[in-house]
């Protein structure tokens, strides 16, 4: 069986070092535009959605995605966890990644 991809965990601050890899980011929808949307996760990201995409205002998803150039993110997938995250501790997970990154995944 193959290996699963690296998806490191990241915030808004750290599209600029991940750009052209696949991440996860877990963030809350502020805005939904046709195909594209913005989520805050420690600052706005605008996403670039497939048709698959369902997401709600207000929710938090959880999306697993490619940083573009332009620091936009191409969703490859997205999941709902409704309104019940606790944002504060999902994104201390985030800042552990990253201060342990050769633990959870390689530069």
């Amino acid at each position: 069986m193959a290996d699963a991809p690296i998806t490191p965990r990241i915030l808004a601050p750290h599209l600029q070092q991940f750009q052209h890899r696949t991440v996860r980011i877990l963030g809350k929808v502020v805005q939904l535009l046709g195909e594209s949307a913005v989520i805050n996760a420690d600052g706005n990201v605008d996403l670039k959605l497939t048709a698959d995409c369902h997401l709600a205002l207000n929710h938090a998803v959880e999306i697993i995605g490619k940083v573009e150039p332009n620091l936009s993110v191409k969703v490859l997938k997205a999941t709902d966890f409704g309104t019940g995250i606790d944002f504060q501790a999902a994104n201390a997970v985030v800042d552990v990644t990253h201060r342990y990154k050769e633990i959870f995944y390689s530069d």
